[in-house]
């Protein structure tokens, strides 16, 4: 498996894939999908073995050193391999380049699987969001603060 940045030629593809991992309410529509990909300060990174893509994220920076991850998605078929943690760490060494000291994210109330997978990779939940979905549905808001790397210390 590679991880590679998002080519124009892939959307359709990630766009299938949102609506086979999430229901109507929490998928993205082609315009919302195509606008976060676009947005400034936003990249997505694909992960693919041969011409399948497994998964992808798509995550963004802003200029007051934070970073948002706006969606992972990683084919059913991969879940549990190891794709989702890659993708992550991916984006997270990115924001992380790009001076981010703490990286949010969303995800539904009742998304068990997605709860423990970023509890393992350490982020924490700092508060619900009523009605965060357009079906009504709460999110949490989490949070994964970065180490900043130390400046030397001169002589």
């Amino acid at each position: 498996m590679a991880i590679r940045d998002f080519r124009a030629e892939d959307f359709e593809q990630l766009w299938q894939l949102d609506q086979e991992c999430f229901p109507p309410g929490i998928s993205y529509s082609q315009l919302e999908l195509r606008t976060y990909i676009h947005r400034r300060g936003a990249f997505t990174l694909v992960a693919h073995r041969s011409d399948a893509i497994q998964g992808f994220i798509v995550a963004e920076s802003d200029s007051r050193g934070s970073g948002h991850i706006i969606t992972i998605d990683v084919s059913p078929q991969e879940r549990r391999s190891g794709v989702g943690s890659e993708l992550l760490t991916a984006a997270e060494e990115r924001l992380g380049a790009a001076d981010c000291r703490n990286i949010y994210l969303e995800t539904a109330v009742n998304n068990m699987h997605a709860l423990a997978f970023y509890k393992r990779h350490k982020y924490e939940i700092i508060k619900a969001i009523p009605r965060y979905y357009d079906n009504s549905l709460d999110a949490l808001r989490m949070v994964k603060r970065l180490k900043r790397m130390q400046e030397p210390q001169r002589s």
